[in-house]
C-alpha cells in the first residue's frame, strides 16, 4: 500500500533526470504515472522500467496541441488526473547581447508557455470533479507541482531568457494557487539548485538533443575558462 494508491499523474520531461525520478517516486507511491519526453524511446524504455502502471506521450510540448494530447492521454488511459508535475525544459545559454529573439522566445514557450497549456487543458478534469465532491461534502486533494529553478528566484548570468521562464513559472504558480486553492488544488512550485542532470553537465558532443531536426548543445559552458562565454 502507498500513500497514492489510484492516483494518476502526469509528469512532463520524465524520460531522464529530475523528471524520471520523480516519476519513479510516485509510481513507488501507489500512483499510475504519464511518462512523456521529446525521445520517444527514451519514454518508453524509462515506462517499462518503473515497475507499476504507466502510460507513455512521446512528444514536443511546445507544439501546437500537444498539451491537449498530453492530458487526453492520462485521461483515456484512468479516466482522471490527481497530480500534475511541469518539468519539462532545457537551457540556451549566451550573453543577453548576443541572444537571438529566436533563443528568447524558445525559453519562455517551454518552461511558462507549456506549463500554462497543461494546466489550462486539465483544468476540466481538476476543477468539475472538485466542485461536485465539495457539493457532496466530500474533501479530495490534488497537486499541481511547477519546477523553476534558482536561476529564475537569484538570476544567472548567461541565462536571461532561461532566468526570465523560471522566474514566469512562480508568478503561474502563485497566481494558480490563488485561484484553484477553493477547489482543494495545492499549487506549488519547486527552484532546484544544483542537481546533476545532463543541464548541468559538461557541454560536450555528447550532451546534446533533438528538437525538429536540430541539435541542441546541453550543459554549461567553459568559453575562455569562465562563465558567461566570451
Amino acid at each position: 500500500m502507498g500513500i497514492l494508491d489510484d492516483k494518476v499523474a502526469v509528469v512532463t520531461g520524465s524520460a531522464r533526470g529530475i523528471g524520471r525520478a520523480t516519476a519513479e517516486l510516485l509510481s513507488a507511491q501507489g500512483a499510475k504515472v504519464l511518462i512523456n519526453d521529446l525521445d520517444g524511446d527514451a519514454a518508453q524504455e524509462t515506462s517499462d522500467a518503473i515497475a507499476g502502471e504507466t502510460a507513455v506521450y512521446a512528444g514536443d510540448l511546445t507544439k501546437d496541441g500537444a498539451p491537449d494530447q498530453l492530458i487526453q492521454t492520462a485521461i483515456d488511459a484512468w479516466g482522471k488526473i490527481d497530480i500534475i508535475v511541469n518539468n519539462a525544459g532545457y537551457t540556451l545559454d549566451a550573453p543577453i547581447h548576443k541572444m537571438s529573439d529566436d533563443w528568447w522566445q524558445r525559453m519562455l514557450d517551454i518552461h511558462v508557455t507549456v506549463p500554462f497549456k497543461v494546466i489550462r487543458a486539465a483544468a476540466p478534469h481538476l476543477r468539475e470533479p472538485a466542485k461536485a465532491e465539495k457539493a457532496e461534502g466530500v474533501e479530495v486533494f490534488r497537486k499541481i507541482v511547477n519546477v523553476s529553478s534558482i536561476s529564475g528566484t537569484m538570476g544567472n548570468a548567461g541565462q536571461a531568457n532561461y532566468s526570465a521562464g523560471k522566474n514566469g513559472v512562480v508568478g503561474l504558480t502563485k497566481t494558480l494557487a490563488k485561484e484553484w486553492g477553493q477547489f482543494k488544488i495545492n499549487v506549488n512550485a519547486v527552484a532546484f539548485g544544483w542537481i546533476e542532470t545532463r543541464l548541468t553537465a559538461s557541454k560536450d558532443d555528447a550532451n546534446q538533443m533533438e528538437i525538429d531536426g536540430e541539435k541542441v548543445q546541453l550543459g554549461i559552458p567553459t568559453r575562455c575558462g569562465a562563465w558567461p562565454p566570451c
